[in-house]
C-alpha cells in the first residue's frame, strides 16, 4: 500500500468532523426533546450521557488502540498482520461489551447514588440506564469498526454510516418521545429505543463496508473468541490510552456529583452548558483523531519529521477553531440557550459558564490534538503519568472544593485549570522530541512482525 508522503490533514479530518457533528446533534436534540417534558427529564439524560461516556473507556481501550496499531502496520506495508488484527477487535468488542451491559442492568442504583442524583429524577434515570444497556452493547462493535475504516483512510465511507445511523435515530426519537396522534410516546425512553434500532442499522452497515472496502468477511468464531496474541499489542497502546480517560471521567464524576449537589436546575444547567460545548470542540476533536490517524502511519513509515509538521499545523487550527467558535458562543448564550430553556437564571447562569468556557476550550486544544499524537507514536505511558496529578487535583478536588465555594462557576474554573495543565505538559513533551525514541520503537516492532 503506498503512503503519500504529504498526508492531507485536512481530507482526514473533514469526515471525522460530519461524524461527530452528526451524532452530537442527535444528543442535542435530545436534550431538547427532554427539556420540553422537563428540566428533570433533560437532567436525568445528561447524568445518563455522563455515565455512558464514563463506561464507553471500555470500548475506547481497543478504537485506541486498534486504530494505532493498524494505522502503524499500515504504514509499514504489513496487510495480513492488519487483517488478523482487526478481525480480532470483534470477540474482544463482544466481551466488553456484556461487562458494559452488567454495570448497566445490574449497577445502575448505585451508580446514581454515588452521583448524589437527585430524587426528583430518580424515577426517570435508573429504568433508563438499563434501556440503554443493549445499544451499548452494539455501539462498541460500531466505535471499533468504525476506528478500524478510519485507519484504513475510508473516513468518508464511516460518514455515510454515521449520517444514516444518526437520521435513523432522531427520525425515530420524535415520535417515540413525543408521540403520534392519540399516542403520548414513551417520554424519556423513546430516546434508549431509537438509539437501540439505529445502533443495529449501523452495524450492519459496517459489515457491509467491511467486506467491500477491506475484504473482512468475520466468521462466527470472529465474535466471541479472544485472541491474546494478537491483541497484545492493541492492548499495550489502548489500556494507557484509556487508562487516561478513566482517569479524566472519574475525576469529572466528582465534579458532576458536585453539580447533582447543587440541585435540578444546576443539573440541567450543566447539562445545557456542556452539550453546547460539544459544538466548539468538535473541530479540535476532529483534527485530532486525523492527527492519530496519520501519525500512525507517518511512524509505521519512519516519516518523523512530517509528522512534527502535522501536529504544529494541526495545534494551530485547532487554537484558532475552537478559541473563535467559544468566543461566538459564550457572545451568542443569550439565545442559543433559549433552545434548552426560558428560565433567565438558567441562561444567566449558562453565559456565565461559556465564558469560562473560551479558556476551557482554547486548553483542550492541546490534549484534544497533542495527546492522540503521541500515542500514535508509541509514547503512551507520558500521558497518563503526567495527567494522574491534575487529575485528582486540579479536576477532582478542585471542583469540589470550587464546586463548593463558587458553585457552578467554579467547577468550570477547575475544568479550565485542568485542561491548561495537562495541556501544557503534553505539548512541551512534543516540541523536546520526548516521543522521538517510542516512534523508533514503533517502526522497529512494524518491521519485525
Amino acid at each position: 500500500m503506498h503512503l503519500p508522503e504529504r498526508p492531507r490533514l485536512n481530507a482526514v479530518a473533514g469526515p471525522i468532523f460530519g461524524e461527530f457533528l452528526l451524532g452530537y446533534t442527535v444528543v442535542i436534540a435530545g436534550l431538547w426533546l427532554a427539556s420540553h417534558t422537563s428540566d428533570g427529564a433533560a437532567g436525568s439524560l445528561g447524568l445518563a450521557n455522563q455515565v455512558l461516556e464514563s463506561l464507553y473507556v471500555v470500548f475506547r481501550v481497543l478504537a485506541i488502540g486498534m486504530g494505532v496499531v493498524i494505522t502503524q502496520l499500515l504504514g509499514g506495508q504489513q496487510v495480513e498482520l492488519v487483517r488478523r488484527t482487526a478481525l480480532s477487535g470483534l470477540g474482544a468488542c463482544t466481551w466488553a461489551g456484556l461487562f458494559v451491559v452488567s454495570i448497566l442492568v445490574l449497577g445502575n442504583d448505585l451508580i446514581l447514588d454515588v452521583l448524589n442524583a437527585p430524587d426528583e429524577i430518580l424515577p426517570l434515570a435508573s429504568p433508563y440506564l438499563q434501556l440503554l444497556a443493549p445499544a451499548a452493547l452494539l455501539d462498541g462493535y460500531n466505535l471499533t469498526m468504525a476506528a478500524i475504516l478510519r485507519a484504513h483512510l475510508h473516513a468518508r465511507d464511516s460518514l455515510k454510516v454515521m449520517v444514516v445511523m444518526h437520521s435513523t435515530h432522531l427520525a425515530l426519537a420524535v415520535p417515540l418521545m413525543l408521540g403520534v396522534g392519540p399516542w403520548d410516546g414513551l417520554g424519556l425512553y423513546g430516546f434508549a429505543v431509537a438509539l437501540l434500532v439505529s445502533r443495529a442499522l449501523g452495524l450492519a452497515l459496517h459489515l457491509v463496508l467491511w467486506r467491500k472496502r477491506m475484504d473482512l468477511v468475520p466468521t462466527a468464531r470472529h465474535w466471541w473468541v479472544l485472541q491474546p496474541r494478537v491483541l497484545a499489542p492493541v492492548l499495550r497502546i489502548g489500556v494507557p490510552g484509556a487508562s487516561a480517560e478513566l482517569g479524566y471521567r472519574a475525576a469529572f464524576m466528582v465534579s458532576l456529583a458536585g453539580a447533582a449537589r447543587l440541585g435540578v436546575v444546576a443539573l440541567a444547567t450543566h447539562a445545557y452548558t456542556l452539550q453546547l460545548l460539544r459544538y466548539v470542540l468538535l473541530v479540535s476533536l476532529a483534527i485530532g483523531w486525523a492527527c492519530e490517524i496519520m501519525v500512525g502511519r507517518l511512524v509505521g513509515g519512519g516519516q518523523f519529521s512530517q509528522a512534527r509538521a502535522l501536529v504544529r499545523k494541526g495545534v494551530r487550527n485547532g487554537l484558532m477553531a475552537s478559541g473563535g467558535l467559544a468566543l461566538a458562543a459564550a457572545l451568542a448564550a443569550p439565545w442559543l440557550m433559549r433552545v434548552f430553556t426560558k428560565d433567565p437564571h438558567v441562561i444567566q447562569a449558562a453565559q456565565t459558564l461559556l465564558w469560562i468556557a473560551v479558556a476551557l476550550e482554547t486548553g483542550r486544544v492541546f490534549n484534544l490534538i497533542v495527546t492522540g499524537a503521541l500515542r500514535a507514536t508509541g509514547d503512551v505511558i507520558y500521558p497518563v503519568a503526567a495527567s494522574i496529578g491534575s487529575f485528582v487535583l486540579v479536576l477532582g478536588l478542585g471542583s469540589y472544593v470550587l464546586g463548593r465555594s463558587l458553585g457552578l462557576p467554579g467547577i468550570f474554573i477547575a475544568y479550565a485549570a485542568d485542561e491548561w495543565v495537562r495541556g501544557l505538559l503534553m505539548m512541551a513533551r512534543w516540541h523536546w522530541h520526548g516521543w522521538l525514541p517510542h516512534a523508533r520503537s514503533s517502526q522497529r516492532r512494524v518491521r519485525k512482525r
